[in-house]
């Protein structure tokens, strides 16, 4: 009788050990896909993102990022 309730005390401990969701597994999976797109596509948005701020100088690597954040948004 001491084993079988040895036994039954250590289930609930093991049972108590929490999962991690299945959609954090996939979220993980897709994060992990590179998106492929070329700089010619980055660099033509980054233009027209810095003809829309009206010419204004000195924030093109603003641009650029803006343009890669958007085209891989667009992409995914």
């Amino acid at each position: 009788m001491a084993k079988s309730a040895k036994k039954a005390a250590a289930a609930p401990k093991a049972a108590a050990k929490p999962r991690k969701p299945a959609a954090k597994k996939a979220a993980v999976l897709k994060m992990e896909i590179p998106v492929s797109i070329s700089r010619e596509q980055v660099a033509h948005l980054a233009h027209r993102l810095w003809l829309e701020r009206g010419r204004a100088h000195g924030h093109h690597e603003e641009d650029w990022f803006r343009a890669e954040e958007l085209l891989r948004g667009k992409a995914s």
